[in-house]
């Protein structure tokens, strides 16, 4: 059987604020190990030691590059949804047609519903979500009542490939 990818996404984060937020710390920081370590001026009245000031810059500088290498990967294949979310899921997760119920794509808010993004536990019943920008996202339902979004950027091409797995699945397996 051709299990080749139907749909293929990867993206990573994308919000401009996080980018911002993130430089002005990392800004802030390294003029401040230029200002005390290197020139040897204090910064402030009770100024932190420069191991503790070198070690907390060098922790943002590596979360800010770790930032940059966050991706979501969604492939879509005839056996089912395939989810990765590197660097905490080293391989595809899938998730086979057989065991969802339902699957759709819907609008939601990633605040109130998951408290933001990355790798989510859902709020009241909503179930975990894989998310890193915006507020489309792939439903999935299961018949164990468990539920999974994940998020994409391209949600009028996902609900085609949606469409054309129908086709491609037995009667028997409800999924819509």
């Amino acid at each position: 059987m051709d299990n080749e990818p139907l749909f293929k996404e990867s993206q990573g984060f994308t919000q401009w604020w996080l980018w911002l937020i993130l430089t002005i710390i990392n800004v802030f920081l390294l003029f401040g190990v230029f200002k005390q370590v290197i020139v040897g001026e204090a910064i402030g009245d009770s100024p932190m030691s420069d191991i503790t000031l070198l070690l907390i810059t060098g922790f943002m500088i590596a979360l800010t590059i770790l930032f940059t290498r966050f991706r979501l990967y969604t492939e879509i294949k005839q056996d089912g949804v395939y989810v990765k979310f590197f660097p905490f899921h080293l391989s595809f997760k899938r998730y086979a047609w057989i065991d969802i119920s339902k699957s759709y794509i819907r609008q939601y808010d990633p605040i109130a519903e998951y408290g933001g993004w990355g790798l989510r536990l859902g709020l009241f019943g909503k179930g975990k979500a894989y998310n890193v920008s915006g507020n489309q996202g792939l439903q999935l339902e299961f018949h164990d009542q468990k539920k999974l979004l994940i998020g994409t950027r391209r949600p009028n091409e996902l609900t085609n490939i949606l469409k054309q797995i129908d086709n491609f699945k037995p009667s028997d397996n409800p999924k819509h």
